[in-house]
């Protein structure tokens, strides 16, 4: 089978991954939680997975139920490393609600003429509107980060973003939008691993990009920018949720968990809802780069 990038990713691992990551994958038994510093051991059992996730769903249909009745907004921003699960999340979070009133945005690279306008103006375009959820598969961000790691931006333009973002963000609170910002956390071997399986699998070879193949080779510069922008915009009225994602069954448990527990909308099910685990589910102090 003809691999995508002519099979970069597996040379990658064969010849230039740090050693300690391809012992980790190479020794991992299914099921195996790759990183050593993941607080729990193993993967969340399907079972628990299952009942947990239908529980949380038949909430979100609720919260649907509540947007549209009262007219709430809600914003939720999905960042995190290649590979870390934001589109496998996002999935989870609309399974069951109704397409026409939660929306995903993802949004490609800006075309010649929104390269000229305000930085942040191609995303208030997608902000919801009343009784909607709106779900951004990477938003504003971008600036932070991928921009910052493959030279798509200037320091200067970089500067500008983290002086305007907070300000920005507040506007959309102070509007009365529910903004939720998450950033899922994966580790390297654990990233590296799902990249092998995209690599081979001719149903999720699609998801591999340039820039994923690239990015290997800048884990300690994606570090960098990562803490840096966690560090510069975590605010109060917008702060940061880290969900560590090794355990893709968690992380979509705990992220849909959090939302609800943050929002009072009618026939809310506390007991269902449940409390986040603090381990997974925290704020920059959990993340680890």
């Amino acid at each position: 089978m003809e691999l995508p990038f002519d099979g970069e990713i597996s040379r990658f691992y064969e010849k230039d991954a740090p050693q300690d990551i391809r012992n980790a994958i190479r020794r991992a038994d299914k099921g195996d939680i790759l990183d050593s510093s993941y607080p729990h051991s193993e993967r969340l059992p399907r079972k628990h997975y299952e009942k947990d996730l239908e529980a949380l769903q038949i909430e979100l249909v609720k919260l649907q139920a509540w947007a549209k009745a009262s007219g709430a907004r809600i914003a939720i921003v999905f960042e995190g490393r290649d590979a870390a699960g934001k589109g496998g999340t996002i999935k989870r979070f609309r399974e069951y609600l109704n397409p026409r009133g939660a929306r995903v945005v993802a949004l490609p690279k800006p075309s010649d003429i929104e390269a000229t306008q305000w930085y942040f103006q191609r995303y208030i375009d997608h902000l919801p509107a009343g009784g909607e959820i709106v779900f951004y598969d990477r938003s504003w961000y971008n600036r932070g980060v991928v921009e910052k790691v493959f030279g798509f931006c200037t320091d200067e333009q970089r500067e500008h973003f983290f002086a305007q973002v907070p300000d920005f963000e507040r506007m959309l609170v102070d509007e009365g939008i529910h903004l939720f910002k998450f950033w899922l956390n994966v580790g390297r071997a654990e990233q590296l691993h799902r990249f092998l399986k995209r690599e081979g699998s001719p149903l999720k070879q699609w998801k591999l990009s340039r820039i994923d193949v690239e990015g290997l080779r800048k884990w300690d510069a994606y570090s960098a920018a990562i803490s840096e922008t966690l560090e510069r915009s975590h605010t109060d009225h917008a702060p940061w949720t880290i969900i560590r994602s090794d355990d893709k069954r968690r992380a979509r448990i705990e992220t849909i968990r959090h939302v609800l527990s943050q929002i009072d909308y009618h026939r809310k099910d506390t007991r269902a809802v449940g409390k986040p685990d603090p381990a997974v589910c925290g704020g920059p102090g959990i993340w680890d780069g």
